[in-house]
């Protein structure tokens, strides 16, 4: 059974933050950590988004301004050495360049290529700065900053929604009220479906996760074209939550999804109205302020009754315009409509219970 730390990549507003409060409730067993990625991505001296790179202060403001790849990873493996599982749930793009362009390995991990240990200069914020310096080496075949050698440390699984309800979520945390605490603006090349995809071909393709697919017998998936120069395949399954499953059958789900990546499920997993649970996730969340309202205010991840209504492109439209405005809509759907395919495509690997 696997004992790697686990990794979720996700999209944002996959409902990634109640799948992540399930494994919060576990605090003897699992230590979850909480999109740490990021810090290095938004803030760091190797710092990918543009966001704040025209605001210093922000950067500084955050506490993350020295965060470097090898840094968060640093801190991930002080949290395994301390024995209990760790969960960690992230957004897959902070591990790309964005719009495509073209993604090396970070230079704090450079060592890592060479089976070394992370190069802990960079950790002190030597590493070059900004988007356009920090990054000078690829890996052929790896689209990620992070060496194939690290990934394979890792049990990575994905939380999958559709674009239909995740984009005009991440809009609506863009604009008044939530923009007044978020302080983001909509970027459409945050969606992240086509980095998610990405990734998840890169992982296939190379061993690190398949060939077999979690609770799919239906998949003739037993091929995989990998170089055998890399490494053999881990074993691990293919194991891709779509966020309306989970939703429809969040027990059978759940309980899959431990079965797959090697945890004890406990029904318990599902509520958390005890007073330590919500102090844990007040203090996980509080980096990513106004994102995560919903998943803090709430006691468990309980079955809906009933399951969502179908609509037409049409009603999604005529929604979209009702909430925020034409201009607004057009832009949810031209998002939308970019990132189906990448949906529909990781969709056909998903867990089914």
């Amino acid at each position: 059974m696997s004992t790697k730390p686990i990794f979720v990549a996700a999209h944002p507003r996959a409902c990634s933050t109640a799948f992540e409060r399930v494994f919060m409730t576990q605090h003897d067993t699992i230590h979850c950590v909480h999109e740490p990625f990021g810090d290095a991505f938004y803030y760091g001296p190797e710092r990918l988004s543009s966001r704040f790179e025209n605001d210093k202060q922000t950067r500084l403001d955050s506490g993350f301004s020295e965060s470097t790849y090898a840094s968060v990873l640093e801190g991930i493996e002080r949290e395994v050495s301390q024995g209990k599982r760790v969960f960690i749930k992230d957004i897959d793009y902070y591990l790309f360049a964005p719009d495509r362009k073209p993604t090396s390995i970070a230079p704090s991990l450079l060592s890592a290529t060479n089976g070394q240990t992370l190069n802990k200069n960079h950790q002190n914020g030597n590493s070059s700065k900004g988007q356009d310096a920090s990054h000078c080496s690829a890996e052929p075949g790896n689209p990620t900053v992070m060496p194939r050698a690290i990934q394979e440390r890792f049990h990575f699984a994905f939380l999958i929604r559709d674009p239909h309800y995740s984009v005009p979520s991440y809009y609506r945390c863009t604009i008044p009220p939530l923009l007044e605490i978020t302080k983001f603006y909509f970027d459409p090349l945050e969606s992240g479906y086509d980095e998610l995809r990405r990734h998840f071909n890169y992982l296939r393709d190379t061993g690190l996760v398949g060939p077999q697919v979690a609770t799919r017998s239906d998949i003739d998936n037993t091929k995989i074209d990998s170089d055998p120069n890399i490494a053999k395949p881990t074993g691990h399954e293919i194991c891709v939550v779509d966020a309306d499953d989970l939703l429809d059958s969040p027990a059978a789900m759940i309980e899959a999804f431990c079965k797959s990546v090697g945890l004890q499920y406990d029904p318990g997993m599902l509520r958390w109205d005890r007073e330590v649970d919500h102090r844990v996730a007040n203090d996980k969340f509080e980096k990513w302020r106004g994102f995560h309202e919903d998943a803090l205010h709430s006691d468990g991840l309980q079955r809906r009754s009933h399951k969502r209504a179908q609509k037409s492109e049409e009603e999604f439209d005529a929604e979209w315009r009702a909430k925020y405005g034409e201009e607004a809509a057009a832009t949810i759907r031209r998002t939308v409509d970019r990132n189906m395919a990448d949906y529909l495509y990781l969709k056909k690997f998903s867990m089914r219970v």
